[in-house]
């Protein structure tokens, strides 16, 4: 993938300048850039100092000495849950809400900040009977519940850094977690409300554990009333202990390299890698970003970011950037189409959202659904808009700007993954124009460069991979217990430059702006040109008739590669008529060229998706190389590809 060699072939001519007005009101103006370039490392410390209440401040801000194992804010100490919940109650805002939740049922509960202390310090009490120390590791299996994220601050308080592993994982890959991160005790519920009905979790954790005995404690929340197995002596209600204990508990302070958190991404082999993020650096880049990113005004602003807790977006987005900068969140159980498919704009009209922060897979959903169903609400209250987890297509941007925005509003398309903590490449709302489908530029104080092969800097126009140049504040500090992974996975690629290596491709414009292009093992080689999917599927995604696309490249006698594209339609197309597949094959020649002409396409009800919505590729490269299909336990709905093989075994080539 040379600079040449990774082909940039869509070309995007809308752009979207900050208004006057939002610009003159925003948090962050263009001098950010000038101080980050001046000195970066003064830079962060003058973020740390303003936006993180330290006990001790540090000695050094960064020691790289001992590259890439990073130690930010050296000699520093803090309590991350003093800094999300106490101080504000401190400074008299205790009575200002913290989440507004909503529950699937349509249940509702507020916690204030002075709610929030009183929780968290219950439930540090009730870790401290259950016999966890500093240090312990405790794994959270949980719906979106207050109480999730009421656990995970009661862990960061006792410095006892929590793993929270995904509602909707197996029982196998929750055992995998637990003795990985060799925890002690579990937080779980009975179960949480998915799709209109009750979707138990203790289950999976009682499975689990008959191969974990290290495990003494299973914390359980009361959530839905299911009946469960209970193991007397391990099994413990959280409302017969927490709610018992002293709503007094005074915070340590941590050292700013203590472990915060673990956190599981899947890897390329069978064992997922357990992301290690510690503390004082994290905190201060999630509430920098949180901050600038967003425009959060903490007196007047409703956030929402509609991610799960089990996701680093709801680790970093929705408990600790959030509560550190005194926001008022929205939390919300369940999934956009129960009962109705206007239930996100409801809730958004409901609790007067001014800030939403979403997956492009939910944009590209709303997009299939239709116009009618957020066009009957008020969703005048929005006045900025964010994308997370994938590269957004062009046309979905524009949707979500124009139907949801209502045309006004900005949007900040971040890049950024589990191992980085934190947004590392994203417009500053009221200062950066906004092109659909680029993440612009990286943040002041992040470095950020496109390489070719040889690890030189790609010149504007030209594509390769996406390098991090300079170590970064809530960058990951290794792969838990496997160091020599953390090197070879991440830095091993350019480890002459020193350079952080992500995994994906991205091209450079001609303004030095970037594009993401996705994972590199997604790119396709079509007759010697290597063409990005995420670019194929944009093309796709602007004809009219289509919600949602997917591309992969399938092996061809002629071409190396053909592309084999699977494509979801609007609701308004009905099935697109006959002429459609045509149609379409025509629309991405003219809009990328010929050779980006898909081989195959096949209208599709369903891709296949994971649990956090992004599209498994791997599985549609299967189907289309007629392979047995791989591993598909982490499907949201496994049945999916059942439906994807039987017309595509029907499809002809050229159809």
């Amino acid at each position: 993938m040379s600079s040449e060699a990774l082909s940039n072939l869509l070309h995007e001519e809308r752009r979207f300048p900050p208004s006057d007005e939002f610009a003159a009101q925003a948090n962050a103006d263009a001098s950010l850039y000038q101080e980050a370039s001046e000195d970066r490392i003064a830079f962060w410390e003058r973020q740390a100092r303003e936006l993180v209440s330290w006990d001790t401040e540090w000695d050094q801000a960064l020691d790289w000495s001992n590259a890439p194992f990073a130690k930010w804010f050296v000699g520093g100490k803090l309590n991350i849950a003093y800094n999300c919940v106490d101080r504000h109650v401190e400074s008299g805002h205790g009575d200002q809400v913290a989440i507004h939740w909503e529950g699937e049922p349509g249940d509702v509960r507020t916690l204030t900040y002075s709610d929030l202390h009183r929780e968290v310090c219950r439930a540090a009490n009730a870790l401290v009977a259950l016999g966890v120390h500093k240090g312990d590791r405790v794994a959270i299996y949980m719906p979106m519940i207050p109480e999730t994220a009421i656990a995970m601050l009661a862990c960061a308080r006792l410095g006892a850094p929590h793993s929270v592993v995904f509602g909707g994982f197996s029982a196998d890959a929750l055992k995998g977690r637990i003795q990985d991160a060799d925890a002690r005790v579990v937080v779980t519920a009975d179960g949480g409300y998915r799709r209109g009905s009750a979707s138990s979790l203790k289950p999976a954790v009682d499975t689990a554990l008959e191969e974990c005995p290290d495990v003494r404690h299973v914390l359980v929340v009361r959530r839905t009333g299911q009946d469960v197995d209970w193991t007397e002596g391990r099994d413990v209600w959280w409302h017969d202990l927490v709610e018992k204990q002293s709503a007094d508990h005074t915070p340590e302070p941590h050292d700013a390299e203590h472990p915060l958190y673990i956190l599981y991404t899947s890897g390329t082999t069978a064992k997922p890698k357990g992301i290690l993020h510690t503390t004082g650096g994290y905190l201060t880049q999630v509430a920098y970003t949180h901050r600038n990113v967003f425009d959060l005004k903490p007196d007047s602003d409703v956030y929402w970011c509609a991610a799960d807790i089990g996701w680093v977006t709801g680790h970093s987005y929705i408990v600790y950037g959030p509560l550190a900068n005194r926001a008022t969140s929205v939390m919300y159980e369940g999934t956009p189409d129960t009962p109705h498919k206007g239930r996100w704009w409801e809730i958004i009209a409901k609790y007067g959202v001014t800030i939403l922060y979403c997956a492009p897979t939910a944009i590209r959903t709303f997009m299939k659904w239709g116009d009618e169903f957020p066009g009957q609400h008020d969703l005048s209250s929005l006045r900025l808009l964010g994308t997370v987890g994938e590269p957004i297509n062009p046309e979905a941007w524009v949707w979500y700007r124009r139907t949801i925005g209502g045309d006004r509003t900005p949007v900040v398309d971040t890049w950024w993954q589990t191992e980085t903590g934190a947004i590392m490449i994203s417009p500053l709302p009221g200062v950066t124009t906004a092109k659909p489908g680029s993440a612009t530029k990286a943040l002041p104080g992040i470095g950020a460069d496109v390489v070719d092969d040889t690890g030189t800097p790609v010149p504007k126009g030209g594509g390769g991979y996406l390098v991090l140049t300079e170590p970064w504040p809530a960058m990951l500090r290794t792969i838990w217990g496997d160091d020599d992974r953390y090197r070879d996975t991440y830095w091993a690629r350019f480890a002459d430059q020193g350079y952080y290596f992500a995994g994906d491709g991205a091209k450079k414009d001609e303004d030095g702006d970037l594009w993401l292009l996705g994972r590199v093992d997604d790119v396709m080689n079509i007759s010697g040109h290597r063409i990005s999917t995420t670019e194929v599927e944009s093309a796709l995604v602007s004809h009219p008739k289509v919600a949602e696309a997917a591309v992969v490249g399938a092996t061809d006698p002629t071409t190396g590669q053909g592309i084999v594209a699977f494509v979801i339609l609007r609701a308004e197309a009905g099935d697109g008529g006959d002429g459609v597949i045509a149609e379409l094959r025509n629309h991405v020649a003219k809009e990328i060229g010929p050779i980006a002409r898909p081989r195959q396409i096949m209208v599709v009800p369903e891709l296949p998706k994971t649990r956090s919505g992004k599209i498994m590729r791997r599985l549609l490269r299967d189907v289309a190389e007629k392979r047995d299909l791989g591993d598909v336990t982490t499907l949201a709905d496994p049945t999916v590809m059942n439906l994807i093989g039987e017309g595509l075994a029907k499809g002809t080539p050229e159809e």
